[in-house]
């Protein structure tokens, strides 16, 4: 009798603490509104969406999504400087309590944490000096093509564009001078990097000329938080109902973000 007692007070315990953890676990959206503090990890090494200005202070249009996140929910703005292998690891060791920093939705990804609707398009293409005529990517048959090793780009160009000789290189900062400098007159990369690219140059202007695919933007969190998740849904259906994360959007990266179709997806 003594053990059967004993064994259903520890059972009885166990359940009492599991409900208290998975309590304190449902209501993250509670805790940061309790600490007036939001833990947002961003990435201030990927102009223009982290970077700092020429006073060291952050800035970009994922810095300023987070600061309008953060007053919208009426909290104080934490940065965790992350980079992009970090990112995912910040959220499971609650070093962050959400992720704003280029975080393309993938499958991989969405077994390991949740995604907010998306608020933003992320195309990867093909792009080149405005006086190119490239529409296909037979067109770039016999052409010299820029790309960094081992991206999405790198494999997609294999892949797709036989007959084009691509010439890799080991990073974009090192691809975007040798555009700058006329070694390659065309390239692969993600749209938003083509603003930094052509400034370096402005006589050597690049502009998107092929989508190779197109990845959508998203907040991350941990997985299993409801409460923050439906919050954070809200507000991005919210913010682009009225335009603020487009313009926020267009003011860095110079082009519009599809509005309509990132709605759809949201829901709304």
């Amino acid at each position: 009798m003594k053990t059967a007692s004993l064994l259903r007070l520890i059972a009885g315990a166990t359940l009492a603490l599991l409900s208290l953890g998975l309590a304190a676990h449902a209501d993250t959206l509670d805790d940061i509104k309790k600490a007036g503090k939001i833990r947002i990890a961003i990435d201030l090494a990927i102009p223009p969406f982290g970077m700092t200005d020429d006073k060291m202070q952050p800035t970009g249009s994922d810095v300023d999504l987070a600061r309008l996140l953060a007053k919208d929910m009426g909290v104080e703005l934490e940065i965790v400087t992350t980079t992009g292998p970090t990112r995912i690891p910040m959220l499971q060791t609650n070093k962050a309590d959400i992720v704003v920093s280029t975080l393309s939705i993938t499958p991989d990804r969405a077994k390991v944490i949740d995604f907010s609707a998306p608020y933003a398009d992320h195309p990867s293409v093909v792009a080149a000096l405005k006086s190119l005529e490239i529409k296909q990517m037979s067109d770039l048959d016999g052409k010299k093509v820029a790309v960094v090793r081992g991206t999405t780009q790198d494999s997609d160009l294999t892949q797709q564009a036989k007959g084009a000789q691509l010439v890799r290189y080991e990073d974009d900062a090192t691809m975007a001078l040798a555009v700058a400098s006329g070694q390659v007159d065309i390239l692969a990369t993600a749209r938003s990097l083509l603003p930094a690219i052509s400034k370096k140059n402005p006589a050597r202007t690049v502009e998107p000329k092929i989508t190779m695919q197109t990845f959508y933007l998203a907040i991350g969190m941990r997985k299993d938080e409801p409460k923050l998740l439906a919050w954070v849904n809200g507000w991005v259906k919210t913010n682009l109902m009225n335009g603020k994360l487009a313009a926020i959007y267009k003011q860095y990266h110079g082009v519009d973000i599809p509005t309509d179709e990132l709605l759809s997806k949201a829901g709304g």
